[in-house]
């Protein structure tokens, strides 16, 4: 009995967690960005922020961002 064949990847590794902005406990693979691609699929490898959030922030942002310099035709 090999303790290798008892144990699976999938087992040692955190399945769920908390979103720090919107503070719901999501599937980790699925529902996280990963930022770090050459370190695996090992937890620290996953962003804090969920998808639904961090595509919220970055389109605000660029919202706040763009603001487009009136041309001259539109002034006179």
């Amino acid at each position: 009995m090999d303790l290798e064949d008892q144990f699976q990847l999938e087992h040692l590794l955190f399945r769920e967690r908390w979103c720090k902005v919107c503070g719901e406990k999501k599937n980790l693979i699925e529902e996280f960005y990963r930022t770090r691609k050459d370190k695996g699929s090992v937890p620290s490898s996953y962003s804090y922020e969920c998808k639904e959030c961090t595509i919220k922030r970055i389109t605000e942002r660029r919202k706040e961002q763009y603001n487009p310099v009136p041309r001259i035709k539109d002034v006179y």
